[in-house]
């Protein structure tokens, strides 16, 4: 049977607690969703920062875990039948925390589908199109003098922007009263727009008023203001 040590990436990041869950991340809008998720089910965890500044995520032990180099990825000593997973993704590690815990993903059929299409609309469309705003509008595009870019990027985003007003109009969450790995996914996503990213004003944040109403919502829990700094820098 399989331990932790088996795995490279414990090399570089040492486990002091072999019997929880390992959470290799950083705390960017991608890293939280499995920070807050984790904080949401009380799952015990071990937070380890992969420092970019350093390249952490480029080293062998890190991509032994994910040969994609990129954050989060995780180590589970109790995985499926009791040995280790190592898993990267954010959406697929929320679908399996979901799973391991019985929270936050409808067990009715059509609603956990209908959750998971709402999670995939944040991987195949918020995350690529936010990210690229923040780098014409914040980064090293924004010096770009050419600014045709930057505004397909403003226009994507405002689409969106609108895309989850409107499902937010009746609803207190993305799939309605119950919280999901949906809103986990999305919200972080949402305040990076307008805090690191400082493109509020860019995206005329104000014209979706229930979208900020939900986002105020979100930020107020106390486990998403904990899984927000979580790995923290140092």
């Amino acid at each position: 049977m399989r331990t932790l040590n088996d795995f490279p990436v414990t090399q570089k990041w040492p486990a002091q607690h072999p019997d929880r869950l390992q959470l290799y991340s950083l705390p960017t809008p991608n890293g939280v969703k499995v920070s807050i998720m984790l904080e949401e089910t009380g799952l015990p965890y071990e937070p380890h920062l992969v420092s970019f500044d350093s390249n952490d995520q480029l080293s062998p032990e890190f991509l032994s875990l994910n040969p994609n180099n990129k954050i989060p990825a995780i180590l589970d000593p109790n995985g499926p039948g009791g040995q280790p997973l190592a898993l990267f993704e954010s959406g697929a590690i929320l679908l399996y925390l979901a799973d391991k815990t019985g929270q936050l993903l409808p067990q009715d059929a059509a609603a956990r589908y209908h959750t998971t299409q709402w999670l995939m609309f944040q991987m195949g469309g918020i995350g690529p199109m936010f990210g690229q705003l923040g780098f014409f509008h914040k980064f090293a595009g924004k010096d770009y003098e050419d600014k045709r870019p930057r505004d397909r990027y403003v226009a994507e985003s405002r689409r969106l922007l609108k895309v989850l007003d409107d499902r937010l109009q009746d609803r207190s969450w993305i799939m309605g009263e119950d919280y999901t790995i949906a809103d986990i996914a999305i919200f972080p996503w949402v305040n990076n727009l307008i805090g690191f990213y400082g493109a509020g004003e860019l995206v005329h944040i104000d014209q979706f008023p229930h979208l900020l109403r939900t986002l105020d919502t979100f930020r107020n829990r106390p486990a998403v203001q904990r899984g927000l700094t979580i790995p923290a820098r140092v």
